[in-house]
């Protein structure tokens, strides 16, 4: 193969492989789905095992900021060209195995299952998997960036009351400052309403159809 054929093939991941993270400190970055990867690498090499495949080199975790633990693991992918395998190509990946949650620590017995699939996400990239994706948007997980201001009070801005945190029908558990920013978007002019100023106003976007 050229020097650039594999980056000019796996460059550009398909629309549907993509998605953009909605929330927590990754937003706005994109999630592409492993299992491209791996197709690719299949379409391009063969079977996995037979064309291509990757040693698991070293599994640990470290403890963190405030007793939460994270899994790694390092691997060595090789890919067979012209039926001779490659250099090993290093990948390091990260999961959390025991993350602080709001209700608690929460233990993951999938963390070095995810902590591998990142490790073969970044091999991956030295062969140029998803680079364009990486390089339009010039930013990685690695960036640091401050996190948006928030508001010091929750209140509506009709009545003045303090936004409070609620249960959805689904079960899941809605803080104060989520109420608000919920309210945000369910308001054509983007300002954060309770429900009965909401009727007052006339904003719901529901109503606006």
């Amino acid at each position: 193969m050229g020097n650039m054929d594999i980056y000019d093939i796996v460059r550009q991941p398909p629309k549907e492989a993509v998605k953009e993270i909605q929330a927590g400190r990754l937003k706005g970055k994109s999630d592409i789905n492993p299992m491209w990867r791996i197709k690719m690498l299949t379409e391009l090499f063969g079977f996995c095992g037979v064309g291509w495949k990757y040693v698991i080199t070293k599994q640990w975790t470290e403890t963190g900021a405030n007793g939460e633990i994270a899994a790694f693991c390092n691997i060595d992918l090789y890919i067979k060209d012209e039926g001779k395998w490659s250099e090993p190509i290093p990948g390091t990946g990260g999961s959390a195995f025991v993350a602080k949650e709001r209700n608690g620590a929460y233990t993951s017995d999938e963390c070095y299952k995810m902590a591998l699939t990142d490790a073969i996400s970044v091999a991956c990239k030295a062969l140029g998997f998803a680079a364009d994706v990486y390089w339009s948007t010039d930013k990685t997980k690695y960036d640091k960036t401050p996190p948006p201001a928030e508001p010091k009070e929750y209140k509506c801005c009709g009545c003045g009351k303090p936004f409070e945190g609620f249960t959805g029908k689904n079960g899941k558990e809605y803080t104060a400052a989520q109420a608000y920013h919920i309210s945000e978007k369910m308001n054509t002019d983007g300002k954060a309403r309770c429900g009965e100023c909401m009727k007052k106003a006339g904003t719901r976007k529901e109503q606006n159809k």
